[in-house]
């Protein structure tokens, strides 16, 4: 299915991957970054432009991921889940939403987790957009920048590498984030 996805989107070439990036922040499944992989490889000398247009669509698309949450998540969440576990998803979205939007805007989870999340919770508007330009753009742009360096042999070194290092930058990012809050806290 992956496969037959990526193909349809890649049939429109940099607007397919707009839109592929703008509705991973809402409802599809699919990461734009496997796109992106896929036209950087095949064209490394524009592997910038497909890293600047995945970042838009993924940016142009939070809000709208935010606004559903908003308006839809609530009323859904209402039925499915007793409200004690929304209720403690909702204070643990407050004290630690900020290390889930910002690990998770770079990890391979889609994004629309956070953004409609974002939305269901209460979290902050501009800090999801702050936290999306933050993860997204070194998301994207690391990958841009390896198939605009390494050419071809970017996506052996993505291959082999990416898992580890998409994990290793998340982890860089939460442990900065616990160091910023630990910091902040005790000038409190």
């Amino acid at each position: 299915m992956i496969d037959q996805l990526t193909e349809f989107f890649m049939r429109f070439g940099t607007w397919g991957l707009f839109g592929l990036a703008f509705l991973d922040s809402i409802i599809l499944p699919l990461p734009p970054f496997f796109l992106q992989i896929a036209m950087s490889f095949l064209n490394p000398s524009h592997a910038m432009i497909y890293a600047t247009v995945a970042f838009l669509g993924s940016i142009a698309g939070a809000p709208v991921g935010y606004l559903m949450g908003k308006v839809l998540g609530k009323p859904i969440l209402n039925k499915i889940l007793p409200q004690k576990w929304i209720s403690v998803a909702t204070d643990k979205f407050a004290k630690d939403g900020d290390a889930a939007v910002l690990v998770g805007s770079f990890t391979p989870i889609p994004f629309k987790v956070f953004t409609i999340l974002s939305g269901v919770f209460g979290f902050s508007f501009v800090k999801l957009i702050i936290y999306a330009i933050l993860g997204r753009g070194i998301k994207f742009f690391a990958i841009g920048l390896l198939f605009f360096w390494y050419g071809e042999y970017a996506k052996t070194l993505l291959e082999q590498y990416l898992d580890i290092t998409l994990l290793g930058v998340a982890a860089v990012l939460a442990v900065g984030w616990l160091a910023f809050k630990l910091v902040r806290s005790r000038k409190r």
